[in-house]
């Protein structure tokens, strides 16, 4: 049935890649808050356990620049779950570094994690939600995607994001016929560990403060609370696109 406002996900099964840290765990959190049975994919097996314990969730070990590995989380997920309704894919990286200095080697592994892990989960669960003819994917791009962060210099993660939007809007308009959502969820400065480093300089911090219309950043929650309404049936109209959640850093 189409055309509901519940924001609730009982019954549904979802897979959080990334899900045992910042933006990945507040959305875990809210998937699990509003009914969802919940399993989260991290790469560290210490990490993701005391994550999924916190969570009342279930951890599936995942390397997202491994094929094989992604193949054996999904596998896992249905095994036990049956199906995956909802798939977050959140396992991210980034390199602050001027483009001239950047190595092979780094952007390279920026693409591997951000861009190409992606790929990788989106087709194996899309394999999964095309046999069953519904789900919503929902892939966590960046405000990089389409702004030029400054002061600080990152060309490689910027580049990894836009390629995520695009991709996710492209999968969207292939799948969806049959029955698959696909959006991406393009957070601003969020309060996580990634950006802690880049928080500690007031150089940066106080530029990206001035040039955001709330002059603060994001708590991760407030970032969930996005990832929550396009994986719901409140958004079964939406797909294809991408859900900025930045302040209003983008507006100016």
């Amino acid at each position: 049935m189409y055309g509901t406002t519940s924001f609730r996900t009982d019954g549904k099964i979802a897979f959080v890649v990334g899900g045992a840290t910042g933006i990945g765990y507040a959305i875990a959190a809210t998937l699990r808050d509003h009914g969802a049975e919940v399993y989260i994919g991290v790469r560290s097996g210490d990490v993701g356990a005391a994550a999924a314990a916190q969570l009342d969730a279930t951890y599936v070990p995942i390397d997202v620049t491994d094929s094989a590995s992604v193949s054996s989380a999904v596998r896992t997920v249905v095994e036990t779950a049956g199906h995956i309704d909802i798939a977050i894919h959140g396992a991210g990286t980034r390199l602050g570094k001027p483009a001239e200095d950047t190595t092979d080697e780094e952007w390279l592994g920026v693409l591997d994690v951000n861009t190409n892990g992606v790929f990788r989960c989106c087709r194996e669960v899309g394999k999964v939600m095309l046999e069953a003819g519904s789900g919503s994917i929902v892939n966590i791009g960046s405000m990089s995607a389409s702004v030029v962060n400054t002061p600080q210099k990152q060309s490689a993660y910027n580049a990894s994001k836009a390629a995520v939007v695009q991709y996710t809007r492209s999968l969207a308009a292939e799948w969806a016929p049959r029955g698959i959502r696909v959006n991406a969820l393009s957070p601003g400065y969020t309060i996580t560990n990634m950006t802690a480093q880049s928080r500690s300089r007031p150089e940066l911090v106080n530029v990206w403060l001035a040039r955001t219309p709330l002059g603060r950043l994001a708590e991760p929650a407030e970032i969930a609370g996005a990832a929550m309404f396009l994986a719901s049936d409140a958004a079964t109209y939406v797909t294809g696109q991408d859900l900025v959640v930045d302040g209003g850093y983008s507006a100016w």
